[in-house]
């Protein structure tokens, strides 16, 4: 069974996109091709343990096993050593990034304390999203009780649009809550 945004995509959201945007052909109108995941982890310089919390809470939060990143050069202010490990990221396609879009959207970003919507800023001229949540409290399958230390995210939705505006506007019709600019402020 695909999953129920991937459907709302195909049937509804893709023929809205390609009349809103003039798009001639059906294969110009934007569409998703990963979500990646980045947790980081600083302090595991100083605790080797800490990397297995990062590990256990992002694979709890994505469905799949994430990658350990590693420190590519050794840098004494920060004590850290060439391959300390100091994050840990998953790249999700298919029908985990449409699973995990989807309980992003409906269920973790409602969940974020003193939320006043996502920045419109956060587009990097090719159509990708990226932006920050400050803790992996707001999943729901994450137990507050298990949780060693409380970290923040970095989430990128990388997209096939050309230009900010076509990605701002797929991710606006998968109900993306931006933050509404201020006239006259």
């Amino acid at each position: 069974m695909a999953p129920r945004l991937k459907e709302k995509y195909d049937s509804e959201i893709r023929e809205q996109l390609q009349a809103d945007l003039g798009l001639g052909n059906v294969m110009q109108v934007p569409r998703l091709s990963k979500i990646v995941v980045n947790m980081g982890a600083g302090d595991a310089a100083a605790d080797a343990k800490l990397i297995d919390g990062v590990v256990a809470d992002l694979r709890t939060i994505t469905g799949q096993q994430p990658k350990v990143n590693r420190a590519r050069k050794s840098v004494s202010n920060f004590k850290l050593r060439e391959g300390q490990a100091i994050g840990a990221s998953v790249t999700l396609r298919g029908d985990r990034m449409w699973e995990f879009l989807d309980r992003l959207v409906s269920l973790a970003i409602p969940r974020i304390r003193d939320f006043r919507g996502l920045n419109p800023k956060g587009f990097d001229g090719r159509g990708n999203y990226s932006f920050g949540v400050t803790e992996q409290l707001i999943f729901p399958e994450i137990d507050y009780d298990k949780v060693m230390k409380v970290r923040g995210m970095d989430i990128t939705l990388v997209t096939t649009a050309e230009t900010d505006d076509q990605g701002k506007a797929l991710l606006d019709a998968f109900g993306f809550p931006f933050r509404r600019q201020q006239v006259g402020a």
